[in-house]
């Protein structure tokens, strides 16, 4: 009898680099005592002559406030990236990355100046909106996408306006809103990624 050789496959590259790169400056906020956080890991309203100004409109995605902040995100990430990045393409899932970074580090760096953002929450939102993309077809909304949207966005609006809560609000609407958006782009051109 012939025995079965298990291997451990390494699937959705993008998304476990990405997960790794949040844990080390997660590590590293953690090691400082949240000054690598301060300095690399989070976006803030500072002087556009500073070049981490805008090392931070991107990287702020890597940072998180401890823990459970990470771990949260990871685990999310983890489970809906290989599937999202399986479908769409590695060069799909960085780009998402990239632009939900980006937009939340510009509109918090505009709108909330005494705020400090960090985390991949808004990246873990996008994913969430575009996972439920799947099965589109031309010419229709999924039902899944209006009760996902409904569901978090409608969640975090509320949570936005009633709770105090230090958790970015905005930067999962955003989130949201760049995963719908490149969701409904993808799949209404059809496009297929290999």
């Amino acid at each position: 009898m012939k025995k079965l050789k298990l291997k451990i496959a390494l699937n959705a590259k993008a998304v476990l680099i990405f997960v790794l790169l949040c844990f080390i400056a997660t590590v590293l906020g953690i090691v400082t005592n949240s000054n690598a956080t301060k300095l690399l890991f989070a976006t803030y309203r500072s002087s556009w002559l500073s070049p981490l100004t805008y090392v931070r409109l991107f990287s702020h995605v890597l940072g998180h406030s401890g823990w459970e902040h990470f771990l949260g995100n990871a685990s999310m990430l983890l489970i809906l990236g290989p599937m999202l990045e399986e479908k769409h393409g590695s060069k799909v899932i960085v780009e998402i990355i990239l632009i939900t970074g980006f937009i939340t580090g510009i509109v918090n760096f505009i709108f909330f100046p005494g705020v400090a953002l960090c985390g991949a929450s808004g990246v873990v939102f996008a994913f969430i909106l575009l996972a439920s993309f799947t099965g589109f077809r031309e010419g229709e909304i999924p039902l899944t996408f209006i009760l996902v949207a409904i569901i978090y966005i409608g969640q975090q609006i509320v949570q936005g306006l009633t709770l105090n809560d230090n958790i970015s609000n905005m930067g999962h609407i955003i989130g949201g809103l760049v995963g719908a958006s490149v969701g409904y782009a993808l799949n209404k051109k059809g496009r297929r990624s290999y």
